[in-house]
């Protein structure tokens, strides 16, 4: 697809200029395509093409302040959710989201920004996928890199389809239109695919890259190892309803990961050598995104105008579930006074139950690592998936062990089905709380958005209170520039 291919041009030549691949292939190479025999000809260049993509992760290129890579979309996740609060309307960055106004308007950047992204991964994945085969260098280094390069794109796809198409249904046809597959480098418009044929390629992806990977122990986080692929497995499968396959991938995906302290806890979450970080991205000083940083947006201590002016703040609904004795009920400030909890010294305000889970360690940087999958995720999916396939014991067990790390005085559950599901999902609410998954949880579980009865304030809200399950709007657009641009192929959703 033209406007596709265009930004996925622009998204390589990124790669290729931010890497160790030379100067000379910006300078020889039109900028209207790529020379693939000259960026991929060694594996060496592949690596670089690879880290490239990892670099996007954390990039900003898009020209948007909020839209650091991933991160973008972690706090467009969390704010369209009940479980997050704008406390003023002094900062509008991501007050229009939190209105569920941007992800309705097709000519909004926060639209394109949340299809191009995954596709310019998606691309720069297909490139690699298309030329790593005759490569020249040791066949170690290129399974390595194919099965990074699947694994970004089998997350990549699996972060759209849940956007774009409509809620996956277990048991169901899932027959309506979700997002163009992509495969190879092409530029010919491409129709969109129904939700149930990009899950096939998602699992035909992910399957493939686990068997790619299973000796690759990754050189850092930031690159893909194979419990991360484990991981993406475990989350689409918990999506689709297959359980065991949901249970044993999260098993998997742990597996060499130990929870944190609750020291580290408290910490900050902004250092990814934290023994429980299973996938993140390492932020360098001289790599800084400054205003577009997660740590921007997200942290209690940098001085950004919507952290001075706009502080994050949990529901009081779901902080008064937490119990007294878990670390993480001292994450937030239900009283908004608590002068510990740390704010930028030009803060005009504090707000109740403000956070202070995310900090950076120095305040004139908006420097942190930013954590995507960690194994407290993986133990919940597990408890998850068992509970929901009827094994009460089993899922009881695999919770225990996260719950009594954070919370001394936690005793194993003796909850059974649907109390037991709430308990888990009240779990994961609070564990992951300002990671990204909120949006897509309500969506998969089918379940209303309600921010009735906590500490929202309407008029902030412009009313959206509640969205019932099911509802149009849990369904992204597609951007008005691809249906443009495509001449009509790619065709709009319900609006």
């Amino acid at each position: 697809m033209k406007f596709i291919y265009n930004k996925i041009v622009l998204g390589l030549l990124v790669i290729i200029s931010g890497t160790a691949c030379k100067k000379e292939f910006l300078q020889t190479t039109p900028t209207d395509q790529v020379e693939t025999g000259t960026a991929f000809g060694t594996t060496k260049n592949a690596w670089a093409a690879l880290n490239g993509i990892h670099r996007t992760m954390y990039s900003q290129i898009f020209g948007v302040q909020a839209q650091g890579g991933q991160s973008g979309n972690m706090l467009y996740m969390d704010i369209l959710g009940e479980d997050m609060v704008f406390n003023t309307s002094s900062s509008t960055w991501l007050l229009p989201e939190y209105r569920w106004i941007r992800h309705r308007d097709a000519t909004s950047s926060m639209l394109f920004y949340n299809y191009q992204f995954y596709y310019v991964i998606i691309g720069n994945a297909n490139m690699i996928l298309a030329n790593i085969k005759s490569a020249e260098g040791p066949e170690a280094d290129k399974m390595a890199i194919r099965g990074q390069a699947l694994a970004y794109r089998a997350w990549a796809y699996f972060q759209m389809v849940q956007l774009f198409g409509e809620r996956y249904v277990p048991g169901a046809q899932n027959s309506s239109l979700a997002v163009p597959l992509v495969l190879d480098p092409k530029t010919t418009p491409t129709p969109r695919s129904t939700v149930a044929e990009v899950y096939a390629q998602i699992n035909t992806d992910i399957n493939q890259a686990i068997t790619d990977l299973v000796n690759y122990k990754g050189v850092n986080k930031s690159h893909l190892n194979v419990n991360t692929a484990q991981g993406i497995k475990a989350r689409v499968a918990l999506v689709q309803g297959d359980w065991a396959a949901a249970a044993a991938a999260a098993k998997s995906a742990r597996t060499g990961y130990t929870l944190m302290s609750n020291t580290q806890y408290l910490a900050g979450f902004n250092n990814y050598d934290n023994p429980e970080w299973i996938w993140a991205s390492r932020i360098q000083s001289d790599q800084t995104s400054y205003f577009y940083s997660f740590f921007a947006y997200m942290s209690a201590n940098y001085s950004s105008t919507v952290i001075r002016t706009s502080p994050k703040s949990i529901s009081s609904t779901l902080y008064n579930t937490i119990s007294p004795t878990d670390v993480r009920k001292e994450v937030w400030d239900p009283t908004g006074t608590n002068t510990t909890f740390p704010i930028p010294t030009s803060a005009s305000i504090r707000a109740p139950y403000m956070s202070r889970k995310f900090r950076v360690a120095d305040p004139s940087l908006s420097i942190g690592d930013v954590p995507y999958m960690r194994a407290a995720e993986m133990y919940l999916i597990e408890a998850e998936a068992l509970a929901r396939s009827g094994d009460n014991a089993g899922a009881a067990a695999a919770l225990y062990p996260l719950a009594v790390n954070r919370d001394p005085s936690y005793v194993q559950s003796t909850n059974t089905g649907e109390a037991l599901i709430n308990e888990i999902m009240l779990q994961r609410r609070v564990e992951l709380w300002g990671e990204g998954f909120r949006f897509y949880d309500l969506k998969r579980t089918n379940s209303p958005l309600n921010r009735n009865g906590a500490n929202h304030n309407a008029s902030y809200a412009n009313g959206v209170l509640e969205v019932p399950a099911g509802d149009v709007r849990w369904q992204f657009l597609i951007p008005q520039d691809e249906i443009n641009f495509s001449n009509g192929v790619v065709v709009q959703n319900p609006q």
